[in-house]
């Protein structure tokens, strides 16, 4: 049976869970909304959207280090409770984002934290670029809307695919974990060195 993104849409609004997760339970349910969400609730993947506005104070600092040594992550994410910080499957989660970001290099935390001006410039490089493409003047806005979603996913850590799982967003997989652990999880900031090139700036959700 064919799933279509409304369906996907509506049980993710409904539920909190990630795209792929909602798609595969729509499948398995034979897109039937009740059943998926169900079978969401049952894997532990709904309820996740509630828990995104609560406190986060605490949490822990991992680093990462290339096995060449050449490069190496900081990386601070937050959680609510001190339980769940000396959780294993929280413990895991973070080192697993350390190793993402040494392999996937992102520079910021979300889209809301890539700088006014950084927006601004790709932006209208991005508007000069469908216009040197000879793209109507009634579309140019739209293109370039579609166009900065794709430098969100290049640049900013949630919306980049997930290293070990390509099929998921990095906030697909935090959104997970917070439904199976039942706690606000937020990766508050990070830094990744690479030898012999400059920090360009540490990255933070703040």
């Amino acid at each position: 049976m064919k799933i279509d993104a409304a369906q996907v849409k509506a049980l993710r609004e409904a539920t909190g869970a990630g795209v792929m997760d909602c798609k595969k339970a729509l499948e398995e349910a034979g897109g039937d909304q009740e059943k998926a969400l169900r079978i969401l609730r049952e894997k532990g993947l709904a309820g996740a959207k509630k828990k995104a506005g609560r406190t986060t104070t605490e949490g822990v600092i991992d680093a990462y280090i290339h096995m060449n040594n050449r490069v190496g992550v900081l990386i601070e994410v937050n959680c609510e409770t001190d339980f769940v910080a000396r959780n294993e499957v929280f413990k895991s989660l973070v080192h697993d984002l350390a190793m993402h970001i040494a392999a996937s290099n992102p520079l910021y935390v979300g889209p809301e934290d890539v700088p006014p001006e950084v927006l601004e410039q790709e932006r209208e490089i991005q508007r000069q670029r469908a216009l040197n493409e000879g793209k109507p003047e009634k579309v140019i806005d739209k293109i370039v809307e579609g166009r900065l979603n794709k430098f969100y996913e290049e640049v900013c850590l949630l919306k980049q695919p997930f290293v070990r799982d390509q099929e998921r967003t990095v906030e697909e997989v935090i959104q997970q974990a917070i439904a199976t652990l039942g706690e606000n999880i937020v990766v508050r900031r990070f830094v990744r060195y690479q030898l012999g090139e400059a920090v360009a700036g540490e990255s933070s959700s703040e």
